[in-house]
């Protein structure tokens, strides 16, 4: 058996675990995160911007379906799925077809699901959704190549960037540069000179880029969320700036350096708090959201003061602490040895250490 398949084969038992433990006749994945954890970074998704995709996976003890219609059943079959599963599909115009089907293989059973239909389907178990956080050796092999690519697209981007380019049009290279490598640009924000200070959230407009600008990518490749900003400065970083991104990167590793197994999230959170008072920013933890735990979403669960999950081995994070005009984020594995591994890094890109890490600074063109 390959690789793939004993991945696919490791999930399906510990799905079947969840269906014996919860005494449940089937399980259903629809969305494109749960769909594309379960079959080993297939994908069901063909519109971006939705949470669900084009097909979905039935689990029962003793088999497993993707679902889907006529319209997708052979490109998913040629292009898409692990030979763990049969397929079965529905007229695209009848879904009442599938319901049928799926009444008939779970002998009209409780059933879990990751989007429950009311009052039908439960919800999927605290139990499942630890697994699909914690990532398995060959799904860190993945998300290596994801993160490698990212960063390597952010790199060519800015480098070619002028101050002359809109905000749309810096958005519109970093999306072209990654659907290049295979990525799916799921978020792309872009703020410019006047713009940079301003927002945090800072989705492009046709405003000129001007002297400096930050851009932001969330990109998605088998199911895994890249997730890193950088900047870009078209002449020397002014000193006021360059403190600014000095704060940041101090910041940020104090939250680094507590990414252990063992570690709740609301303790992670709570040290920035006290990094951005000690650096002079006390309302700065309010502003913005700090980040969190990361994989199969952009954030599977953001850190605030109540997230008493732990983190664990082979658990992702990206933390994005921000203030007006700088902010830092890269995507980050925590390995088997407590040691963090920056899966977003690029050598080609400038960076400075900050208690033994290397991490990014502005580009100055």
């Amino acid at each position: 058996m390959n690789a793939l398949n004993q991945e696919v084969s490791s999930k399906l038992e510990l799905i079947r675990q969840t269906l014996t433990e919860t005494e449940a006749q089937g399980l259903r994945l629809r969305g494109t995160d749960w769909f594309t954890w379960a079959t080993a970074g297939s994908s069901n998704t063909v519109l971006l911007t939705a949470e669900t995709g084009v097909a979905e996976v039935l689990v029962t003890l003793q088999d497993a379906w993707v679902l889907t219609d006529e319209i997708e059943a052979q490109r998913l079959v040629d292009e898409e799925l692990p030979t763990n599963f049969k397929l079965n599909v529905n007229p695209w115009a009848d879904v009442t077809v599938r319901e049928a089907f799926v009444r008939d293989a779970t002998d009209g059973g409780k059933i879990l699901s990751d989007r429950p239909i009311p009052h039908v389907e439960k919800r999927l178990p605290s139990s499942l959704k630890e697994h699909k956080q914690v990532m398995m050796p060959s799904e860190l092999e993945r998300y290596r190549q994801v993160g490698r690519k990212a960063s390597e697209a952010m790199t060519e981007v800015l480098k070619a960037a002028k101050p002359t380019w809109t905000e749309y049009q810096l958005a519109g290279a970093g999306a072209e540069a990654l659907w290049a490598k295979g990525l799916h640009p799921a978020l792309t924000l872009v703020a410019g000179e006047r713009r940079l200070p301003l927002y945090r959230h800072s989705t492009p407009t046709g405003e000129e880029i001007g002297r400096e600008a930050m851009m932001v990518f969330c990109a998605r490749e088998y199911g895994l969320y890249a997730n890193l900003t950088r900047f870009v400065s078209f002449g020397k970083v002014s000193d006021e700036h360059a403190e600014l991104h000095r704060h940041i990167r101090e910041i940020e590793a104090q939250a680094l350096n507590l990414c252990k197994p063992g570690t709740t999230l609301n303790a992670v959170y709570e040290t920035l708090a006290q990094a951005y008072q000690q650096h002079g920013f006390p309302n700065a933890i309010r502003e913005h959201h700090q980040g969190g735990t990361t994989g199969y979403l952009s954030r599977e669960i953001i850190a605030n003061p109540s997230t008493t999950k732990t983190l664990a081995e082979n658990m992702a994070v990206a933390w994005n602490p921000s203030l007006p005009g700088a902010k830092i984020e890269d995507t980050f594995a925590i390995l088997d040895n407590g040691k963090l591994e920056n899966l977003t890094f690029d050598p080609n890109f400038p960076s400075v250490e900050v208690e033994g890490r290397l991490r990014a600074v502005v580009l100055e063109m």
